[in-house]
């Protein structure tokens, strides 16, 4: 049976005033294959050379004349979340590696690297690739492969970005049909490749059906045995999942991300400091430095609920989120969710708003090189695993299990205050349309004072939220959560489905 996880919403936006198709639009749902993908001109350069000297994105200075928006280099992205002092404290995720599983291939990813790497200053890159199925040849112009390899290519570049030291080794599925995803899946477990696992895809968490679910279940718990920790993006649709047989939307949450032994990542919409240049009339002296975090809101673009609609137009793309109807709810959620008895997602957030993008460059074939803007919850995923790998290298053990962890830091007000990026605002409900053109209207949840279900408990404040994590963590926590992960006595009944990454 194929799973409709999530396509590869990476979504590539254009740098200066970009033009996208609807949201979430039929050619989104109908075939359950092609990526979720935006995807604008190459981004323009300003011919200014920043700081660690590397020529600077129009979409990175403030006030450049036609720009809607912005996006982020690694440097900027992160001094936002407060990674900068750590590695600058020699903590970069050395002797840690950090497992990325995705489906077929990039076929130019060594080179596409390489230069991600010369042009921002960063260490090379130990990256291994395996194929533990057999690697499936790249077809130019097949639009699931290229969005996979999109999907590659963020996952890789930004995990590598926050996290230099750390090895990365790429599990590639032979395809994105459920069973070749949890073969990759488990060839990664099984044979101890990393310390971190990343999976930047979904679908609804009641497609699979209880004995698929079963299957990736048992794969977290002999990974949660291990010590691995594992995050999973929350989607890109809002509080709406493609439904089982693709023709239409469904309010739900997704598969992996909702089962209790991984860690769920929700998506905002970060506002940090640009480069502040006189040229264009900002005053360098009263402007605070680049990547300084501004404010944050739930990552929601399109008309009716999310901004950019003059860009987007009608329909939704945001943050995942809300309330499982497969599991129930976890003993670590108990007193933060307040009331719930289901598996409430997400656990944390990152940035994920296209029009306030990561920089990412690609060199595949059939696809015009260059730096694109990236969003999506495919953002998350890889970012915080790489920030778990640094912690991992900062206590001298590997933490696995985190989310009872996070749940206690959540439960103490001055620890949470200090730890996380209180995300108050904003919405993902969901405008989509269905196979036969019709709107489908799916009201979401609201962002609010502590945990909420787009954003989990927020994004991080690094330094704080490390240093929290190896008080609040023990051993005993992976195993308790095993012990108390139950199904939902009422999950809905399943359907067919492709894997698709956000």
């Amino acid at each position: 049976m194929k799973a409709r996880f999530f396509s590869v919403f990476l979504a590539l936006a254009l740098l200066v005033v970009p033009s996208f198709p609807i949201a979430g639009s039929v050619a989104s749902v109908a075939t359950g294959v092609s990526p979720f993908l935006e995807k604008g001109p190459l981004a323009e350069s300003t011919n200014v050379t920043a700081a660690p000297g590397y020529n600077l994105r129009v979409c990175q200075v403030v006030g450049f004349p036609g720009v809607v928006g912005s996006c982020y280099d690694p440097y900027q992205m992160r001094t936002a979340y407060g990674v900068d002092s750590l590695i600058a404290a020699g903590y970069d995720g050395t002797g840690k590696t950090i497992v990325i599983v995705d489906a077929f291939q990039n076929p130019n990813l060594v080179a596409q690297v390489d230069f991600y790497d010369n042009y921002y200053g960063l260490p090379a890159i130990h990256l291994t690739q395996v194929a533990p199925d057999g690697l499936t040849p790249f077809v130019v112009g097949d639009p699931n492969m290229t969005g996979w390899a999109e999907e590659i290519s963020l996952d890789v570049e930004w995990a590598h970005a926050i996290a230099p030291g750390a090895n990365i080794v790429l599990e590639l599925a032979k395809s994105n049909e459920d069973a070749d995803i949890l073969s990759a899946l488990n060839d990664a477990i099984n044979n101890n490749r990393g310390d971190v696992i990343s999976m930047s895809f979904g679908e609804s968490d009641t497609c699979p059906g209880p004995e698929a679910t079963a299957a990736w279940h048992q794969a977290f718990v002999n990974a949660t045995k291990k010590g691995i920790t594992l995050f999973a993006s929350s989607g890109d649709q809002g509080a709406a999942q493609p439904s089982c047989d693709g023709n239409s939307w469904i309010k739900s949450t997704s598969s992996p991300a909702s089962d209790p032994l991984v860690t769920a990542v929700g998506g905002t919409e970060l506002s940090a400091a640009g480069f502040c240049l006189a040229a264009f009339g900002c005053d360098p002296s009263s402007y605070p430095a680049p990547g300084t975090y501004m404010s944050e809101i739930v990552w929601n673009e399109g008309d009716p609920y999310g901004d950019f609609g003059n860009v987007f137009g009608l329909g939704t793309i945001a943050t995942g989120g809300g309330f499982s109807t497969v599991w129930d709810e976890p003993s670590y959620q108990q007193g933060t969710i307040h009331g719930g008895k289901q598996r409430g997602v997400a656990d944390v957030s990152y940035n994920a708003a296209v029009l306030h993008g990561v920089l990412t460059y690609l060199a595949i074939p059939g696809v015009a090189t260059g730096f694109y803007r990236f969003g999506g919850t495919s953002a998350g995923a890889p970012q915080w695993s790489a920030i778990i790998a640094i912690a991992d290298q900062m206590a001298g053990h590997d933490y696995g299990f985190i989310n009872a962890a996070l749940y206690k830091i959540g439960q103490s007000n001055k620890k949470y205050a200090n730890s996380f990026n209180d995300v108050t605002s904003g919405t993902n409900s969901a405008l989509e349309f269905d196979a036969s053109n019709n709107p489908v209207d799916i009201t979401g949840f609201d962002a609010g004072t502590g945990w909420d279900a787009p954003t989990g408990l927020g994004t991080p404040k690094s330094g704080s939220a490390l240093s929290q994590l190896a008080s609040q963590w023990s051993a005993g926590q992976g195993n308790a959560a095993i012990a108390g992960s139950k199904p939902h006595a009422h999950g809905n009944p399943s359907g067919p489905g492709h894997v698709n990454s956000h």
